[in-house]
């Protein structure tokens, strides 16, 4: 039986890690508390962590042409490669998803270190998105021992825009998405906790998100209703050239604080019509916020049986435009917006239409 403590880190393979940097610390409010390379042992690659509340967000690139992560970034452009899991038994969790059927990538290593040690194995996942497992027995401010330097610097004016990570969006090939949801069932021991099916006028898609028992690991996967569908994720396959993370979903405690803090660090968000908001309170009942403060900030609203959701989206944040986030505040809700699906299939195609 897997147990999991959610997401550990995620490795986003990039063209440059330092300017990556800069604009994640910049804009969204991350630091950057440690760092690999040359000068610590790691020839081929260069890698900065960044944190902000319990999210780790590593970017690594490549020193060399013919390094994997050149030829990744080559094929998908910047992208989440590495999307690692914590586990109390990384050996235990590592073994028992070969033998449900995950490819192995990296055997178990453990990594010694002053305060003591973590171990860490990898498998495969969906496209070439990996997962690694990560054991710590050591404090949060040593990330990899023997691999990783500390690096002193100063909070963001905008850190505490994020708590932590809440799910990923993950875009598959149509057709796949069953088989791909059975995958991580049966290989993670995740279960299916939601569906939903959306058609526009121009396109459409199927979903199903896939959590842990304690929802702490959690999967939004979507693909399109038929291979001639032209929405927002077969022009994501298009141009990643192939499935993939599509956006990560942050959470946090002060949405409308949130988006003023990025806003005014010039991160850009999707719009959302203002009939949108003609029937909110119609649709999801009276909300603690006023509505004209949802309006001005475009923040979208979702009720379920347990409690509403806001949420917002902002634009690309890559070239490829293959990449954004998601920033979402839970007032005891546990649904991702379903009703919102729609709202923001028909932004996001606006944001092409746009472009």
């Amino acid at each position: 039986m897997f147990s999991w403590d959610g997401f550990d880190y995620l490795e986003m393979y990039v063209g440059d890690a330092r300017l990556a940097a800069y604009f994640y610390c910049t804009a969204f409010g991350f630091r950057l508390v440690a760092q690999a390379g040359p000068e610590t042992g790691m020839q081929d690659r260069r890698s900065l962590l960044l944190a902000q509340g319990k999210t780790r967000l590593l970017l690594t690139s490549a020193l060399t042409p013919d390094d994997a992560v050149a030829e990744y970034v080559k094929l998908h452009g910047d992208g989440l490669k590495d999307i690692a899991l914590r586990t109390s038994d990384a050996v235990g969790a590592f073994r028992e998803a070969v033998a449900r059927g995950a490819r192995p990538v990296m055997e178990p290593v453990i990594l010694e270190g002053a305060n003591g040690r973590l171990i860490r194995a990898t498998v495969g996942g969906m496209g070439d998105v990996v997962h690694s497992f990560v054991q710590r027995e050591l404090p949060e401010e040593d990330f990899m021992p023997g691999l990783y330097q500390r690096v002193e610097t100063s909070p963001s004016p905008v850190a505490d825009a994020f708590v932590r990570v809440d799910h990923l969006a993950i875009c598959l090939e149509a057709g796949t998405l069953n088989q791909t949801i059975g995958f991580y069932e049966r290989v993670f021991g995740l279960h299916t906790s939601h569906n939903e099916d959306v058609a526009t006028e121009r396109s459409g898609m199927n979903s199903k998100a896939v959590q842990d028992r304690s929802g702490n690991i959690c999967f939004v996967m979507m693909e399109p209703r038929n291979r001639d569908d032209s929405g927002q994720i077969s022009e994501f396959l298009a141009l990643h050239r192939g499935p993939g993370v599509q956006h990560v979903a942050f959470l946090t405690e002060d949405m409308a604080a949130a988006i003023r803090r990025l806003r005014a660090q010039q991160v850009e968000f999707l719009e959302t019509p203002d009939a949108y908001y003609d029937v909110l309170e119609q649709r999801v009942g009276k909300l603690d916020e006023d509505t004209s403060v949802l309006r001005s900030l475009h923040i979208l609203a979702d009720r379920d049986r347990w409690g509403y959701l806001l949420q917002t989206f902002t634009r690309p944040n890559v070239s490829r435009k293959t990449l954004f986030f998601e920033l979402i505040q839970r007032k005891q809700a546990r649904g991702f917006g379903g009703a919102n699906i729609r709202a923001l299939y028909e932004a996001v195609e606006r944001e092409q239409a746009r472009s």
